[in-house]
């Protein structure tokens, strides 16, 4: 079958489907790795990312362990290998590298992945500080502000001197009579919440260049789908930064992506490991966002695959959209566990050969699992049990020549590896600071030394002062040409001051 993947082999005696396929055409209906710790989801995970490459389909997956590197280097035939093939009845077995690019947030393992504080909105920036409603409703105004009077917030410090500006009282006056109270008790909060996002080294996500999601499209030169792998092994440290990254991801990627409707092959597949930590602590009003995207996103053609322990860690609406499911062992100590053992049992297409699913998942093996996926006509395969077979990659960690030999081939190394910092809000206000302030110096020096410098401040020379730098009534001509230029750079930009879904702008 040319667009089905290979996940397993029945274990199952007299089976009507002894080869368990994966479809492509309905990869992007979404699915669910599940398992407990070493029951083999990382190796399910991966013969899914190399089945969907070799049909050409980009992948996007965030390598938590460090295992999945693996992926760029073909697998070695060794005596623990041997007897899974044997055992599969796998003669045709053979071992190949898969297309890599290598990203990290902090650039030492990857190229580094940055998005400007615009893309990010304040909605996922809210969740990214752990602000309460009110805060959030101040960020929301703080954000507005920038957008209507065109200051680009590119990386943190924009940003800080967006809130410095409107801690002043003045502004905070101007502000909060134009679009609702600003106290300066929440400013304060959150730029301490700032501060501790930057002391967590979560300052080098904002930036540019800003990723462009068609290098995450991309082909290599034998068509295969490029996969991109995130290194999070550190990232994971801060569950909360990792979260709305891949929330930020997904929601970039609902927002540009044309809709396509059902193709024969989806055109990328994201996977979240570690799918509880996006659901921990996430206000009611993001996770129907989050539902609504992953909904809907189908139809642009990309499917999202969850990994997690337990198949409950996600919402029960989204658990009603993954339509492929590998379920590994559960081991059911706790009343928990047993909850989430019957949770995973109900979700499958009964099937009598299998048993009692509830007992079956409690005793599968390591690399065993229950496996159901979408058939003709999107009727679920009833449930088999299966041995997943191996990938032809390395299973395991690479080394840091390898790695470093996959970097240097990228084709996207020159566009990020070196960061870019051009004029935003925090150059536009700094600047519009200091001409505000020297006139007032220049009018408030006393003492008999300054007497020609007030001569000066009179008549012709206070008239030109106003006219350049400004009344307390009226802008002068460096604050217009500096609102000129922003918003002319703006506008080469192409920025469309539109939210998205998720609250991240559109770029059109």
């Amino acid at each position: 079958m040319a667009n089905d993947i290979l996940l397993g082999k029945s274990q199952l005696a007299g089976s009507k489907s002894p080869d368990v396929f994966l479809h492509a055409k309905y990869g992007n209906r979404h699915g669910m790795i599940a398992g407990a710790t070493g029951t083999g989801k990382s190796v399910s995970l991966m013969v899914m990312a190399e089945g969907f490459s070799k049909l050409g389909v980009p992948v996007f997956l965030a390598d938590v362990k460090g295992d999945l590197a693996g992926l760029s280097q073909a697998a070695v035939v060794n005596d623990k290998l041997q007897p899974r093939l044997d055992k599969l009845g796998i003669t045709n077995f053979a071992p190949s590298a898969n297309p890599v690019i290598f990203w990290d947030i902090y650039g030492k393992l990857g190229h580094p992945v940055r998005a400007t504080v615009s893309e990010m909105g304040p909605t996922l920036f809210a969740r990214l500080l752990e602000l309460n409603d009110v805060q959030s409703g101040v960020l929301e105004i703080v954000f507005k502000a920038a957008d209507d009077h065109g200051w680009l917030l590119l990386d943190l410090k924009d940003l800080r001197a967006l809130l410095n500006f409107a801690a002043d009282k003045a502004n905070a006056k101007e502000l909060s009579a134009q679009y609702g109270l600003i106290g300066p008790t929440s400013i304060a909060a959150i730029q301490r919440a700032l501060l501790q996002l930057e002391n967590a080294g979560g300052d080098v996500f904002f930036g540019e260049p800003a990723l462009d999601l068609a290098d995450f499209m991309r082909q290599d030169m034998s068509g295969r789908g490029v996969v991109n792998i995130l290194a999070a092994d550190q990232l994971i440290l801060k569950p909360m930064l990792y979260s709305t990254f891949l929330l930020w991801l997904l929601s970039e990627l609902f927002e540009k992506l044309p809709e396509v409707g059902d193709l024969d092959v989806p055109k990328l597949v994201f996977f979240f490991d570690e799918a509880h930590l996006l659901f921990d602590d996430c206000p009611p009003a993001l996770q129907k966002r989050v539902e609504q995207v992953v909904r809907l996103i189908r139809s642009k053609g990309v499917g999202v695959y969850f990994c997690s322990q337990n198949p409950d860690d996600a919402p029960d609406v989204i658990l009603g959209q993954l339509g492929n499911r590998v379920q590994h062992a559960l081991r059911a100590f706790t009343p928990r566990d047993q909850k989430a053992v019957n949770a995973a049992a109900q979700t499958f297409a009964p099937n009598p050969a299998v048993g009692d699913i509830t007992q079956v998942i409690s005793q599968l093996g390591v690399g065993e699992a229950l496996v159901s996926t979408l058939q003709d006509g999107g009727v679920p395969l009833p449930v088999e049990r299966a041995l997943i077979v191996p990938p032809g990659c390395r299973i395991g960690t690479i080394s840091d020549a390898e790695r470093a030999t996959i970097r240097s081939r990228s084709p996207v190394g020159g566009k990020y590896d070196t960061a870019v910092d051009r004029e935003s809000a925090f150059e536009i206000l700094t600047q519009r600071a200091g001409a505000t302030a020297a006139p007032s110096t220049n009018g408030n020096v006393g003492g008999g030394a300054s007497a020609p410098a007030q001569g000066a401040g009179s008549g012709w020379g206070k008239t030109i002062s106003d006219v350049v730098f400004g009344t307390t009534r009226r802008q002068g001509m460096i604050e217009t040409m500096a609102k000129s230029a922003i918003r002319s750079g703006g506008s080469r930009l192409g920025t469309a001051l539109v939210r998205g879904v998720l609250g991240s702008l559109l770029r059109k």
